[in-house]
């Protein structure tokens, strides 16, 4: 079948590679001998999009880099392969909580974290989609997190904001990607709006990421 074929052929793009401190491989590949292995990433990406290549993914990861600290309760919005909980959870999160529409995802995101060290039962992924479940959002949780990712489209940015706002402790940061460049402009402004202040926005091909803080206030 064709997504029989799809499953193997990734295998012949996928090249290890490097994102800041972090060392990103497919589990086959072996680990250069001067890589500390805390940082290193393995992931097989399944069915689920997501090995860490796209601009997208690698913007996420490089502000991650930026602003994480040790202990960090971080929430992973469409979680997909589990790249970015993994990055946090190789960068130092204390916790792990997840969301995703895909029930697929689940399993893959599963095997990929168990296979970077961090058990089952450490990290929370729900499935469903935030905007619309109110049961999600009380399961997620509020004023909890340090860290928000959102690398999903800027449309679902704008239908999150009211939710990740809500989930984000004073203060906190979310790091939202997946924003293509003619969008840049309404998501900015639907989180001025809403009580973010903009830390700043990174460009990748005709991609944008944007970093912003929960006001205090």
């Amino acid at each position: 079948s064709d997504e029989a074929d799809w499953r193997d052929n990734w295998k012949e793009f996928f090249h290890p590679f490097t994102i800041g401190k972090l060392l990103v491989k497919p589990t086959w590949e072996s680990v250069p001998d001067d890589w500390d292995l805390k940082y290193v990433i393995d992931i097989d990406p399944g069915i689920s999009f997501g090995t860490g290549q796209h601009e997208t993914t690698r913007m996420c990861i490089e502000e991650l880099q930026q602003h994480i600290n040790e202990g960090d309760a971080v929430l992973d919005l469409g979680f997909g392969s589990g790249i970015l909980s993994i990055a946090a959870a190789r960068l130092g999160a204390g916790s792990i909580t997840g969301t995703d529409i895909d029930e697929d995802c689940r399993s893959t995101a599963v095997t990929n974290l168990v296979k970077n060290g961090y058990p089952e039962d450490r990290a929370r992924l729900l499935i469903g989609d935030l905007r619309s479940d109110d049961t999600l959002a009380k399961e997620v949780g509020q004023g909890c997190y340090d860290i928000v990712l959102a690398n999903i489209l800027a449309d679902i940015v704008i239908d999150m904001t009211d939710r990740i706002h809500a989930a984000l402790k004073p203060g906190g940061m979310l790091i939202a990607s997946g924003i293509i460049d003619f969008k840049e402009n309404e998501v900015l402004n639907k989180l001025t709006d809403r009580g973010f202040t903009i830390i700043e926005t990174n460009h990748l091909g005709e991609w944008s990421q944007i970093s912003a803080k929960k006001d205090i206030y």
